[in-house]
C-alpha cells in the first residue's frame, strides 16, 4: 500500500478522535491570546515545580504539540520503512526501545535516577542495538549489516515518546486530548501535503487501513499520557514497550512467517529483558 495515503487517513481519524474527546469535556472557551498570556506568565513558576492552569495548559499543548506532531510523523514513516527492510520484530523492538530517550532526559532534567538493575537494563538495551546492527561473521565486514533506518527509528520514536512526558510533566491531565489534537493535526498536515504532492489514486483499502490504524494509534497515546500521570516514567515505558515487542514478535511469526537470524532473535530477547529490568525499582 502507499504508506503516505494510509498515514494520512490514520492521522485524520486520530485527529478527529482527539477533537471529539476534547470538546466532550466542555471546557470554558479559551482564546489563543489568553492561552499564550497565561503560558508566558506561568512558565517561570511551572519550571520551578508548579503546574499550568487550564489556559496555560492550552498554550503548552500547542507549543509542545506542534514539534511532537513532526516527530510522530517521522517515527511512523521510519517504522513502516523499517518493517519493510528488517521485519516486524526488529522494527518493533527498536521503536519501543526508544524508551531510553525519555529515560535519559528524565535523568538529566528531573533527576529521575535509575536503580542498579535499571542500569543493567540500559546496558542490555545498548548491547541489543549493537547485536542487531553488527555482524561479526559477515565476510564483507562487521558494519555490512548496519541498518541506519533502525537507529533513526529508535531516535525519532524516542523523542516523540519524550514529548508525551514533557506535556504530562507540566500540563494538566484534562487537557491531554487538546495536546493530542495538535500532535495528530500537525502530523496530518504534513502527511496530507506529501500525499497531495504524489497525486496517487486513493483506494478503498488505503482508506480502511488508515482508519483501522488511526483508532489504536490515538488510544495508545491517550492511555500512555494517562498512565504517566499516575506512575513513574521508569515503570510506564518499559511495560508499554516490552509488551508491544512480545506481541509484535508473535504476530510476525504467526501471521507473516518471519524467521529471524540467531543474532536478531538474541537482540529481541535482550530488548525484552532490558525493558523488564528497567521496570524494577529497587
Amino acid at each position: 500500500m502507499d504508506r503516505y495515503t494510509v498515514t494520512t487517513f490514520n492521522y485524520l481519524v486520530a485527529s478527529l478522535l482527539s477533537l471529539f474527546f476534547f470538546l466532550s469535556k466542555r471546557f470554558p472557551a479559551i482564546h489563543f491570546t489568553e492561552a499564550f498570556r497565561s503560558l508566558s506568565t506561568e512558565f517561570p513558576a511551572v519550571m520551578s515545580g508548579g503546574e499550568f492552569s487550564s489556559a496555560g495548559s492550552a498554550g503548552w499543548a500547542l507549543v509542545t504539540g506542534l514539534p511532537s506532531g513532526i516527530l510522530y510523523f517521522l517515527g511512523f514513516m521510519y517504522l513502516q520503512k523499517a518493517i519493510r527492510e528488517s521485519g516486524v520484530s526488529l522494527a518493533g523492538s527498536f521503536s519501543k526501545m526508544g524508551v531510553l530517550v525519555p529515560m535519559l532526559f528524565a535523568i538529566i532534567l528531573w533527576s529521575e535516577l535509575p536503580t542498579g538493575m535499571q542500569w543493567i537494563g540500559i546496558l542490555l538495551a545498548l548491547m541489543s542495538i549493537l547485536l542487531a546492527n553488527i555482524d561479526l561473521s559477515n565476510p564483507a565486514g562487521i558494519m555490512a549489516g548496519f541498518k541506519p533506518v533502525l537507529l533513526i527509528l529508535f531516535l525519532t520514536v524516542g523523542m516523540s515518546e519524550f514529548s508525551n512526558k514533557v506535556y504530562q510533566r507540566y500540563g494538566i491531565l484534562e487537557m491531554k486530548s487538546l495536546f493530542l489534537f495538535f500532535v495528530f493535526t500537525t502530523a496530518l498536515l504534513i502527511s496530507g501535503w506529501k500525499t497531495f504532492r504524489r497525486r496517487k489514486s486513493i483506494r478503498l483499502s488505503h482508506f480502511l487501513t488508515g482508519i483501522a490504524v488511526g483508532i489504536p494509534n490515538y488510544f495508545a497515546s491517550f492511555f500512555l499520557i494517562l498512565s504517566l500521570s499516575r506512575l513513574k516514567t521508569a515503570i510506564v515505558f518499559p511495560v508499554y514497550s516490552a509488551g508491544t515487542i512480545v506481541l509484535l514478535s508473535l504476530a510476525g511469526w504467526l501471521f507473516f512467517k518471519e524467521r529471524l537470524r540467531t543474532r536478531e532473535r538474541i537482540a529481541v530477547g535482550l530488548t525484552v529483558t532490558a525493558l523488564v529490568l528497567l521496570n524494577i525499582q529497587s
